[in-house]
């Protein structure tokens, strides 16, 4: 990775995980990036959709499982095995200055799968359900953007990590979600 962006990575990873801690955040940021803790959400969204659009939902629940999975496997079986970066909490020349909040783990750290997982969720959905909640968008990117920013606040990803992440989970979820919306036009 070329020097300006390594340094780039460093500062923010360090004003995010030192510089704007404090105990309250300490506490929220883990249980933020769990995803045990969205699984409410998750049922809600599943729910939504048999609920909301009846047959059409079996399309709506595949292609949502698709996009995560596309994304997930993307990033941690092709992206992640290429590049090989570790993360900041298991860089053994940055490993003294990262706070870590949660165990580091032992996988890669380029792109984060959490965040390509999450923006996947976020974009998709905001794309399925626009036609009856038109504040989705707003809700669906903060949301993913916050799981995002707390996997830096916990130690185990650099920004640079989370923002690949984010704009290729963003992209597989828009694919999905375009093919869901031309699929819906057709057979509604």
């Amino acid at each position: 990775m070329p020097e300006f962006f390594m340094q780039f990575d460093q500062h923010w990873f360090h004003l995010i995980n030192h510089e704007w801690s404090n105990p309250f955040l300490d506490w929220l940021m883990p249980v933020l990036r769990n995803p045990k803790t969205w699984v409410p959400l998750y049922l809600f969204i599943l729910c939504f959709s048999i609920y909301r659009y009846r047959k059409i939902s079996i399309l709506i629940i595949a292609l949502l499982l698709a996009s995560v999975g596309t994304a997930d496997f993307i990033c941690v079986r092709v992206i992640k095995a290429y590049v090989k970066r570790v993360r900041p909490c298991n860089d053994k020349q940055f490993e003294p200055t990262v706070v870590s909040r949660v165990p580091c783990g032992t996988g890669l750290s380029f792109p984060s799968a959490h965040a390509s997982d999450h923006f996947a969720i976020a974009i998709f959905t905001a794309m399925a359900f626009k036609r009856n909640w038109r504040r989705i968008w707003f809700a669906a990117i903060f949301w993913a953007a916050f799981i995002c920013y707390a996997q830096v606040y916990v130690g185990v990803h650099y920004p640079i990590d989370v923002l690949t992440g984010a704009a290729f989970g963003a992209l597989v979820g828009w694919l999905f979600g375009f093919v869901y919306n031309r699929l819906y036009l057709k057979y509604s």
